[in-house]
């Protein structure tokens, strides 16, 4: 070699050297600066991060979750092997060996992006907890020499374990999931434990993307994402290629936003979460509170179904109101398809109410599409609630036709027909007896359409479902249910009114005579509750109604109170009557059983009381039988007998109730170990329908939820308490002679609606012809 070529070669590896030299000084001293900057990193040897409020049934299914972030902390060694090879294999192979710090990924990278100018990452594990767990997402130089002062901390103050374990409990995966143990609930419905191979592979192809290989919205990116991920597990010697082999073949079952599995509760969480911010303030959605609640998860799901059934039906007896919107369809398929997107995104689907755009449509035929774009051909029965809709009378705005977003809902035979999300609510809670714990409770048609809880907040006239609480107060006055009351015409003159004279009239317009008080219960005839009522005092009886926990002062003391005419809520009604089921208790509903922290602390622990105190007591336990008798006769031959005929057993109790000009429809009932209560109307008062009753609308709702509630519960009826004996063939209270019973009321003797009442007469006259007026 020339002298000139060895002067040269001398030179040129002077110059490198000095470069490098130049570059590990600047280096140096950046980190020599920066290093003093660095966060403080030892709490994370005490990894807490921000843990959601988690509900759940007494059985343990979640019903509800509130925070920011959606995470259920699991330790790395509750996380299965098979989710932490996969995430190894894409994300950090050799993340057992190296120190934090992948150098030879750091160079490959730096190259890169001096080329192109644009950042490409080379993150080990260790690196990625650095900077999602204290650094921006920026991709700059700056960033990255904190990013490997901050790994080089992490590596020395925790182990290898914990490191994974905060990756694998930390980092984003879409859809506000975070860890993959939240993710395996969100995207599968199912716990990490259970989770295969094919299922790990795809939950590791998040942490890149989650937006871009989220399984749900984007299913092919996700697909090509999971299948090689199981090559580089196959790769890595995780798996055998048979495994591989079965793991691409493997189909997957994603968990949709409708998922029929999914327990919808939303009204009993909402519920919880404002008790238990009550107690916590806003360290309620961080700090890993698991809530168990009295809820029966079978239950709760019977009777979201039954009253979504119910309203339903009486949907389709409505007239059709005409579509929800209207768009253009283009004639290009493509540009067709993001218009349907487009319009369904403003209009999602309702539970089983789902939204799709009209295609084409006939008095005979109409196609929709999903946004799915699924096409759907519906025909024949299912065309029925819209008939007038496609009608070449309507009016354009109520006329089905191409371009216009209507409802669809399959039939329990399958078949599909067109809908329309109802306008009506209800309501249906379920409690025990004999320790008011809740068992179901369904504040709505649909808690994403309208959030107002009408099992607690709502406050309507209960009607004749009312009138059981002044048969018990008249019990106590000497009435048995042999007492004869003549059901005729009742006449109130303007000196008990101080107005105009008025005529109650009877739900039906007639009048059958004299007959007992089981009779004139069960058939609900309001001229027998009526006097009745005015027998036993308008003021005794808002005294006695106080006993089962109704407001005395939205209850008047007017004789419209025999008839229902003051505000309970569905909640109030179910409290009342379990005082029946359970013999004469009063018992406080409550949910919340047992609270504890995420490490399985117990915070708050309220067990279900085994059996009621004598302290609670609210009624003898002879009135509470002699009533249930009284209840069972309407389920047999009066108002609701429909209920033990469905139902095919006999120890079924309740009462029906409809309010004036049918604004409310209520069915009331308990079988002696559940109480349940249905209440259906509009939330701004009007009118149902004139054919719309408690016994027609809202006992089959009633009657849904106890088919499923009391499949293979026995036949209960309660025991004969003492105090009771029979006479003439019912119930008469021990101790009171025949001579000290009524024995009848209105026959042959001055009405008692004829003595003037003790209430304000101006109040009175108004509340009377309110409720009568037909």
């Amino acid at each position: 070699m020339s002298s000139w070529a060895v002067k040269l070669t001398l030179w040129c590896t002077g110059l490198l050297v000095a470069a490098l030299l130049s570059i590990f000084l600047v280096v140096g001293v950046a980190m020599v600066v920066a290093y003093p900057n660095l966060p403080d990193i030892s709490d994370l040897a005490d990894y807490k991060p921000k843990l959601p409020l988690r509900i759940y049934t007494a059985d343990g299914q979640l019903m509800g979750e509130f925070g920011e972030e959606r995470r259920q902390l699991t330790p790395i060694q509750d996380i299965p092997q098979v989710m932490k090879n996969a995430v190894l294999s894409i994300e950090d192979n050799r993340f057992y060996q190296h120190g934090g710090v992948d150098y030879l990924g750091i160079l490959r990278a730096g190259i890169a992006n001096i080329g192109r100018l644009k950042s490409q990452g080379a993150s080990t594990i260790t690196m990625q907890v650095a900077r999602n767990v204290y650094l921006s997402s920026e991709k700059t130089y700056t960033r990255k020499i904190y990013e490997i002062l901050l790994t080089y901390k992490l590596e020395h103050l925790l182990t290898k374990d914990q490191i994974l374990e905060i990756y694998m409990n930390q980092i984003f995966l879409g859809n506000r999931a975070y860890g993959f143990a939240s993710a395996a609930e969100t995207y599968f419905g199912k716990s990490l434990k259970d989770i295969t191979i094919a299922e790990a592979a795809m939950l590791a192809g998040l942490p890149k993307a989650p937006s871009a290989y989220n399984p749900i919205s984007n299913p092919k990116r996700a697909r090509s994402r999971q299948l090689y991920i199981i090559e580089r597990m196959e790769d890595n010697n995780y798996i055998t290629s048979a495994q591989a082999k079965t793991a691409k073949a493997e189909p997957l079952t994603l968990r949709s936003l409708d998922d029929k599995r999914t327990l919808h509760a939303e009204f009993v969480a909402e519920t919880v979460r404002q008790m238990v911010f009550a107690q916590y303030g806003q360290e309620t959605y961080t700090r890993g509170l698991n809530v168990r609640t009295t809820v029966n998860s079978a239950e709760q799901m019977a009777a979201y179904k039954a009253l979504r059934q119910g309203i339903m039906d009486f949907e389709r007896r409505q007239i059709y109101r005409g579509p929800e919107k209207f768009i253009d369809l283009p004639a290009d398929p493509k540009k067709m398809d993001e218009a349907v997107d487009e319009a369904l995104e403003e209009h999602p689907d309702n539970g089983d109410v789902m939204s799709a755009v009209v295609l084409e449509a006939s008095p005979r035929k109409v196609v929709v599409v999903r946004q799915n774009g699924e096409q759907i051909t519906i025909t024949g029965e299912g065309l029925k609630p819209v008939q007038s809709g496609l009608s070449d009378k309507a009016l354009p705005a109520k006329q089905v036709r191409r371009g216009a977003v209507v409802r669809v809902t399959q039939t329990s035979t399958g078949s599909w027909e067109i809908t329309q999300l109802p306008e009506v609510e209800g309501a249906l809670i379920a409690i025990t007896p004999q320790t008011g714990a809740v068992r179901a409770l369904v504040g709505g048609f649909d808690f994403a359409k309208n959030k107002f809880n009408h099992v607690t907040q709502a406050w309507r006239q209960p009607g004749s479902s009312f009138k059981p609480f002044i048969y018990s107060a008249a019990l106590e006055k000497g009435f048995t249910p042999a007492t004869v009351v003549n059901d005729a015409p009742l006449f109130f003159d303007a000196g008990v009114t101080g107005g105009q004279p008025w005529e109650p009239k009877n739900y039906d317009g007639t009048f059958e005579g004299p007959m007992s008080l089981r009779r004139g219960l069960a058939k609900s005839k309001n001229m027998v509750s009526i006097q009745v009522l005015q027998s036993v005092g308008p003021r005794n009886a808002q005294e006695w109604i106080g006993r089962f926990g109704f407001d005395k002062d939205k209850h008047p003391a007017y004789l419209t109170m025999a008839l229902g005419a003051g505000s309970v809520t569905p909640m109030q009604m179910a409290t009342g009557y379990a005082v029946f089921a359970n013999g004469g208790y009063r018992m406080q509903p409550h949910l919340i059983t047992r609270i504890t922290d995420h490490k399985d602390r117990v915070l708050v622990d309220s067990p279900t009381p085994s059996n009621p105190e004598e302290t609670q007591r609210a009624i003898s336990a002879r009135n509470a039988y002699v009533m249930t008798s009284l209840l069972q006769e309407v389920t047999r031959s009066g108002t609701a007998a429909r209920a033990q005929a469905t139902l095919k057993r006999p120890d079924i109790y309740g009462k029906t109730g409809t309010t004036n000009d049918a604004m409310d429809a209520w069915f009331a009932g308990y079988q002696q170990n559940l109480a349940a209560v249905v209440w259906i109307g509009y939330d701004s008062p009007r009118k149902l329908g004139d054919r719309e009753t408690g016994g027609g609308l809202s006992l089959p709702v009633w009657i849904g939820f106890m088919e499923s509630a009391l499949r293979g519960v026995p036949v209960s009826e309660p025991a004969l308490p003492e105090g009771l004996v029979q006479l003439s063939g019912d119930w008469v209270f021990e101790g009171s002679s025949k001579e000290g019973n009524i024995t009848s009321l209105g026959l042959g003797q001055e009405s008692p609606a004829a003595k003037p009442s003790s209430a304000p007469a101006a109040e009175e006259r108004n509340r009377i012809l309110d409720l009568f007026r037909r």
